[in-house]
């Protein structure tokens, strides 16, 4: 269980700032998905990656050990990022700070938004948030830090 705090809260927003992209495009899209199996294999995790784009879905695969189940995780962690414009782990630990939960904080159905850590933000630089990076499968501050390194792993490599 990771500490809740204003200084884990300001760190995720700092990730967010920091990630962006220059252009986001379908190869990049697929690149980055791969890149995110490429450490779920060599990890050996039960993990299903998605990348959408402006509401497509470019890039959807899952590993051993995962079920359909990911699959619904998936759609409802992308539904608070393209609501909200965060991170899915962000917007469910600032609710947690708070102490009210997340669907109750913002009006939300539960059947469709999962504040858990995992779905990050896509945006382009001068442009704004155009799709997600969504990791399922492990414990939420690792779905969340596995679609982190994968972007940060992918940012470095396109410099």
């Amino acid at each position: 269980m990771t500490f809740i705090s204003q200084e884990l809260l300001d760190d995720l927003l700092a990730q967010e700032e920091r990630l962006q992209f220059p252009a986001f495009d379908n190869d990049m899209a697929i690149a980055l998905g791969l890149l995110l199996m490429e450490l779920g294999r060599a990890r050996n995790l039960p993990i299903t990656v998605d990348v959408t784009r402006a509401g497509q879905q470019l890039f959807h695969a899952a590993l051993a050990g995962t079920s359909a189940d990911n699959d619904q995780w998936i759609v409802r962690k992308n539904a608070v990022v393209m609501r909200f414009g965060h991170s899915s782990y962000y917007m469910g630990r600032r609710a947690a700070l708070k102490d009210v939960p997340f669907h109750e904080a913002m009006l939300v159905d539960p059947l469709e938004y999962a504040a858990h850590g995992g779905a990050f933000p896509i945006k382009v630089v001068g442009t704004g948030l155009v799709g997600t990076v969504t990791v399922s499968g492990l414990p939420q501050h690792e779905d969340h830090a596995l679609a982190v390194e994968a972007i940060e792993t992918f940012l470095a490599k396109q410099a």
